[in-house]
């Protein structure tokens, strides 16, 4: 059988292979990533070339679970991209090798903002997943201390159409390839990361596995089997995995040309309580820039351990998974919080998770919202706010008891983006009014919050 490569030199090249079969190059480039040439074209190929059918047909699939060579990588591919719907994407790796204990392996999402690639990769809202950035040039500032958005990296991969671009900031500390080798984090380019998007857009979330090994060796059958036994992240409660190990104070405010992020004083500050569920640290940022001492507490605090601090206002932050599973032993302790009647702001899961405490469910995103341009109407004002988004998951509208006012809502899906309690002094948003990266049209929610600190229960804003 002659390889997809071997067929189209025999064609004249690319350009004559698409004249001969009236199909575009894009579809010439997707014949040399699948490996594969659709039936249709094969009466052409065989009178343009001499080749006959069985220089044409696959043989037949070996056994999934036997080494094989069925997909030999093309020339200069040293890695491979699995899904689990079987579709197989070809490219060049970077960063670091996958290995036994490195797998990158989990749901592959695309990311359509243009910049923050660094901040993208450490949010931990990315546990578990595999980014695709729709934007062609990643690497283009580098990498410096002040953008991670926590410890350490959480996204599994990274998967982008063009080599890793010279740094070129007066930021940059680390070209990111360095970065990423120093995090364990593996990438691949070259990707048709338009084709790519499109999939996950027509068929949903998509299982994903990221193969850069370090002796070249591709044994894509047995991937595809690890790529199917994914169980995916729903009923995955990954608060527990990214979540502090110990209660800390935060004092930075936000950053500040030129002196960078400092400590923020405020002469009388208002003591919240931050439940890290995968917390960004720019959240902690703009809460303490808004006049707040911030204390954080892991996700699997009590409500003693939250009281312990006298707060003044309680925050629920962003986090990975599924908040139905991380809602078991999060919604008892909000609820038990809601009626000490504490001034309560959740943000992404933090919204989730207050949901749930207040009656209400979630559910899975058929596409999830990922990205720095996300379109959201807040019905009280009537405003439009472009907003910063990481979510698979949403809460269920229909599910909320009549106490809870809809406050936000996508102008993508009409999904929900926002609630309040009426009967509690607690609302939340799904999107990240914090950005980084991302517009700041909604930094006015963290003074809200402070305003609702400040007035007394019965005057508090609604």
């Amino acid at each position: 059988m002659a390889n997809v490569e071997q067929i189209i030199t025999l064609l004249g090249g690319a350009e004559k292979a698409a004249q001969l079969t009236g199909v575009s190059t894009e579809a010439i480039r997707k014949w040399r990533q699948g490996q594969a040439i659709p039936a249709k074209h094969w009466s052409i190929i065989i009178q343009a070339t001499g080749l006959d059918l069985n220089d044409l047909q696959a043989p037949s699939s070996p056994d999934p679970t036997e080494p094989s060579s069925a997909h030999l990588p093309p020339h200069g591919a040293t890695a491979a991209l699995i899904l689990a719907d079987g579709s197989l994407f070809w490219g060049k790796g970077f960063g670091a090798h996958t290995l036994s204990k490195n797998q990158a392996l989990g749901e592959i999402c695309f990311s359509t903002g243009m910049t923050g690639y660094q901040e993208t990769l450490t949010d931990p809202s990315f546990a578990s997943q595999i980014i695709t950035f729709t934007f062609p040039h990643i690497g283009n500032v580098g990498t410096n201390h002040e953008d991670d958005e926590a410890l350490s990296c959480a996204a599994k991969a990274l998967v982008v159409k063009e080599d890793i671009t010279h740094p070129s900031s007066w930021r940059s500390f680390k070209p990111l390839e360095q970065w990423l080798l120093q995090h364990a984090i593996p990438g691949i380019c070259g990707i048709d990361t338009r084709t790519l998007t499109l999939l996950i857009r027509d068929k949903g979330p998509q299982t994903g596995l990221l193969y850069y090994p370090p002796d070249g060796h591709f044994d894509t059958n047995a991937l595809l089997v690890i790529a199917k036994a994914w169980p995916g992240l729903e009923g995955m409660d990954l608060a527990k995995e990214v979540t502090c190990r110990q209660t800390y104070h935060w004092k930075e405010g936000v950053w500040v040309w030129p002196h960078g992020t400092q400590p923020s004083e405020t002469p009388t500050p208002k003591k919240v309580v931050a439940v890290d569920y995968g917390a960004k640290r720019n959240i902690l940022r703009c809460l303490v820039s808004a006049g707040c001492d911030v204390t954080v507490v892991p996700a699997t605090a009590s409500v003693e351990d939250i009281l312990r601090h006298s707060p003044d206002g309680i925050f629920l932050s962003n986090g990975p998974g599924d908040p139905a599973a991380t809602a078991e032993y999060a919604a008892p302790v909000i609820k038990a919080l809601l009626e000490k009647d504490i001034p309560l702001f959740g943000i992404c899961l933090g919204h989730q998770l207050l949901a749930h405490a207040l009656g209400g469910k979630t559910y899975k995103l058929d596409q999830g919202h990922r990205g720095a341009n996300q379109p959201v109407k807040n019905l009280k004002t009537g405003k439009v706010e472009i907003t910063s988004q990481n979510h698979g998951f949403a809460v269920d509208e229909n599910s909320l008891p009549p106490d809870i006012e809809v406050t936000h809502t996508s102008l993508f899906d009409g999904s929900n983006e926002g609630i309040e309690s009426k009967r509690f002094r607690a609302f939340s948003v799904q999107y990240h009014p914090e950005a980084s990266p991302g517009p700041t049209d909604s930094h006015y929610l963290f003074n809200r919050f402070m305003d609702m600190m400040n007035c007394p229960p019965k005057t508090a804003k609604r």
